[in-house]
């Protein structure tokens, strides 16, 4: 499903767009970046910052996360979009969908698009994050 380009997604995109420009990737030679929406309307940006040895890697969503938190401290996450290079839009990968988790309810929505906006190669892809990352392990599981 692809929703339609309104003012507030634009904001997402163009923040994940001006994050990606910063980002550190000597290793995969793709820039990536991400924008958040948090509860209250603060947006914050973040970009893949790799690392020679790839497990000290942060992914665009991860920085962007721990950019609000920063800044912040406790936030709720109410949007996600994710921007990349290459032809077809990536998702957030696996480490992200847990660290999404920690921080979002399953009714978000998750964006996931290329840089081609206003042209006809523009793709973009959206899911909620419940679909996206289904039975998420949570603090629900844990004893407190």
């Amino acid at each position: 499903m692809s929703p339609a380009m309104t003012a507030a997604l634009k904001a997402l995109f163009d923040a994940a767009r001006r994050a990606r420009l910063n980002s550190y990737s000597p290793y995969s030679g793709h820039k990536i970046g991400a924008a958040i929406r948090v509860k209250g309307g603060q947006v914050f940006g973040g970009c893949n910052v790799e690392n020679s040895s790839y497990g000290g890697t942060n992914c665009a969503e991860r920085v962007a996360i721990q950019k609000a938190i920063s800044e912040l401290g406790q936030i709720e996450i109410e949007e996600i979009l994710v921007i990349t290079d290459a032809p077809n839009p990536w998702p957030p990968c696996g480490f992200c969908r847990q660290v999404i988790a920690e921080f979002a309810p399953a009714s978000i929505p998750i964006h996931a698009a290329n840089l081609a906006i206003d042209t006809p190669e523009f793709k973009m892809r959206s899911t909620t994050f419940g679909k996206l990352f289904p039975e998420a392990f949570t603090s629900d599981f844990l004893q407190k």
